[in-house]
């Protein structure tokens, strides 16, 4: 898909992809609040949201920032903790919704320097402190702002309406941030209901001062350089574009929470190994957030679980970086990445039998396998059935492996890793019905807002059908108006012409080939918007099914 504009160069994109893990900071003035006002909790909606969510009168919340003080801030120990953990870049708010600035800036004197005793440029003491250990350092930038005059109301959901002063504020502000900081890795921004031209704006202001950095899909209207997924949220469908699940160490709240229950802490690093082994086994990056104290520190227990996920990548760190997602379905023992000539198998609940089973693996040979952090010699031999690859792994002993949580099979590949794809058999005469529910489905997400629903682009199927000609029929509604979409099959390309008869049932038929020299082993059907398309297109009828029957002369 393509996003219209200049953007960053694919080795970007890669460099970004491979980092898998990071660290998120909710940092600011409501901090110094911790989820309290006037002696009393405030537990609706996250308390970094406090002034909305506890109706707190703006003038009230902003006299805050005469105590603000957070000289127990040192940037370079939260950078050493972020390398412990091992995670490869941070992201630090830099305004939120309270519209409260963490850096100098010449906007607004409502910014930390120029309104608190502290009257240093957090932004500019951790940029820096990620410039000196080398970590990538990136940005949090709330696009809606309740202090700024015409933008200090709250609306449900966040969905404020960004007015023209307020865009023309923005611009000047990430003007400075994209300027005066250094290289930003990327800019993530968040909320509000802009219009598709003020994205446009914010993404190219962005785009002309640093070509490479990647900036956030919550800058809506499909002008991200990747996807965000909902806030402590994973996919169920197929994500092609670059993509990251943003996680917080309790769902109930982003910034410190004074009152927070905080329990179970080998719970909790076990729950972030799984989520982030999860993500980054479907292909995306998992940030994981932490919220100091309004002096600055750290909490002892959110340090401890970046402790903890540290330990274990520290043992099986080559399994997550500069790994690809897993190429099979669902897999009973857990998930897998694939690096560059190796198979890492994660295993979450080791079945009965001791095998691991990894169907339609074909035409491949694997080495025998070693669990990461193991003395050398036990091995987990591999081989190969009509079924895929089994992987024993009874020489581990591993339901008795002294507290190994989630461990690590790496198995070596001789060549290429090939998987067959799930089809959909052929009925006795020679044909395969494929019903929509049964195609694997693509959707384009952050799109006019955080409420928008996501919008669906792309439908696919495998059908296992032998070498010949076919009539392949296209069943669907149609919307009212004539529209294209267009047809792949084994790769070839054609462009449907569908009828515009509202509300009916159509068809729409043509004569296909199975190409098994570009998909030896299954025929792969897509419908996908006429190319070129861009992201956010989305496809223009509803598709019921698609029937593939052998033409004559087959």
């Amino acid at each position: 898909m393509s996003l219209g504009s200049p953007r960053p160069s694919a080795a970007t994109v890669q460099a970004w992809k491979d980092r898998k893990f990071g660290m998120f900071i909710h940092f600011g003035l409501f901090s110094e609040a911790g989820g309290m006002w006037n002696g009393k909790r405030v537990d609706a909606g996250y308390s970094e949201q406090i002034v909305a969510n506890g109706h707190i009168p703006m003038r009230d919340y902003a006299a805050l920032a005469g105590k603000f003080d957070p000289v127990k801030f040192d940037p370079d120990a939260i950078v050493a903790l972020a390398r412990t953990a091992g995670m490869k870049f941070i992201v630090l708010t830099a305004k939120h919704h309270d519209g409260f600035n963490m850096f100098h800036t010449a906007q607004t004197p409502y910014n930390i320097v120029d309104a608190t005793p502290y009257k240093h440029d957090v932004v500019k003491e951790l940029a820096d402190a990620c410039a000196r250990a080398g970590m990538p350092f990136g940005v949090y930038y709330s696009t809606i702002d309740w202090h700024h005059p015409g933008g200090n109301h709250y609306i449900e959901g966040n969905s404020n309406p960004i007015t023209p002063a307020q865009a023309d504020f923005n611009v000047a502000q990430i003007k400075e941030l994209l300027g005066h900081y250094g290289p930003i890795a990327e800019i993530w921004f968040d909320m509000g209901k802009p219009t598709p031209a003020q994205s446009a704006r914010f993404a190219q202001t962005v785009h002309a001062l640093q070509p490479q950095t990647m900036v956030s899909g919550r800058v809506w209207n499909y002008q991200g350089d990747f996807t965000v997924m909902g806030d402590n949220s994973e996919p169920d469908v197929a994500v092609e574009e670059p993509w990251q699940s943003p996680a917080s160490m309790f769902p109930q709240t982003w910034g410190y929470r004074s009152w927070q229950k905080r329990d179970d802490l080998q719970g909790k690093i076990r729950e972030n190994i799984a989520r982030l082994v999860r993500v980054v086994s479907a292909g995306g990056n998992y940030i994981l957030n932490i919220g100091p104290r309004g002096d600055g520190s750290i909490v002892p227990y959110e340090a401890e679980v970046l402790r903890g996920v540290g330990e274990w990548l520290r043992v099986n760190g080559e399994a997550i970086y500069d790994t690809g997602a897993q190429p099979f379905g669902a897999l009973d023992f857990g998930y897998a990445t694939l690096g560059r000539d190796t198979l890492y198998l994660f295993i979450d609940k080791l079945p009965a039998d001791g095998e691991l089973h990894l169907p339609g693996v074909v035409d491949t040979r694997l080495e025998s396998g070693h669990l990461l952090g193991a003395p050398a010699g036990d091995a987990a031999p591999a081989s190969i059935d009509a079924g895929g690859a089994t992987i024993d792994v009874h020489a581990f002993a591993l339901s008795a492996h002294g507290g190994n949580f989630m461990p690590v099979i790496a198995v070596p590949i001789e060549g290429e890793l090939h998987v067959r794809p799930h089809a959909v058999a052929a009925s006795a005469d020679g044909r395969v019905h494929l019903d929509a529910a049964q195609a694997q489905h693509f959707l384009n997400d952050n799109g006019f807002g955080y409420e928008d629903p996501s919008t669906l682009y792309k439908l696919r199927w495998y059908a296992a059908l032998g070498r010949g000609n076919y009539t392949l029929t296209i069943h669907y509604v149609g919307n009212g108006k004539p529209e294209r979409m267009d047809l792949l099959v084994d790769g070839q390309r054609q462009t449907a012409s569908l009828a515009a008869d509202t509300g009916k049932h159509l068809v729409w038929q043509a004569t296909v080939h199975r190409d098994h020299a570009k998909q030896p082993y299954a025929m792969e059907v897509e419908l996908t918007p006429v190319e070129p398309f861009h992201k956010g297109d989305r496809l223009p009828v509803t598709v019921n099914a698609v029937d593939i029957a052998p033409s004559a002369g087959h």
